[in-house]
């Protein structure tokens, strides 16, 4: 296996990772429910991943707002990084893929924690 190196890997590790969500049991309907056209969606996950890991700036953007009113709970997160973990080490091995495991990790706890001080804090983010 080999590392994560262009928008080419970049494209197998978000295609395959959501192929896995749209069927999981648990979170599939979530982003199925919200996402109806994977078209843009994927294009956008393409970017943003290109933007963290190869330092490619073609994501503009912030991530959080569209995740702030949909009904996840740390079971939910728990899956996402399971289902991205497990779809990077099927995949690919090295210090780019570490990194985004690494990325995901953060960016789920960080999701976590604002989305539990919304609820706590009853105030709506700005979007």
């Amino acid at each position: 296996m080999k590392d994560i190196q262009n928008r080419s890997d970049i494209e197998l590790l978000v295609n395959t990772f959501y192929d896995k969500v749209k069927i999981d049991v648990l979170i599939g309907p979530i982003f199925n429910g919200v996402i109806k056209n994977w078209t843009p969606h994927l294009n956008k996950m393409y970017n943003f991943w290109e933007t963290l890991l190869l330092e490619v700036h073609s994501y503009s953007g912030a991530p959080f707002p569209p995740h702030a009113k949909m009904p996840l709970e740390k079971i939910h997160f728990d899956r996402w990084i399971e289902l991205f973990k497990n779809t990077i080490d099927q995949l690919f091995t090295g210090e780019k893929a570490n990194e985004a495991k690494w990325r995901a990790g953060k960016m789920s706890e960080l999701f976590q924690y604002k989305i539990e001080y919304f609820k706590k804090a009853n105030h709506q983010p700005l979007l």
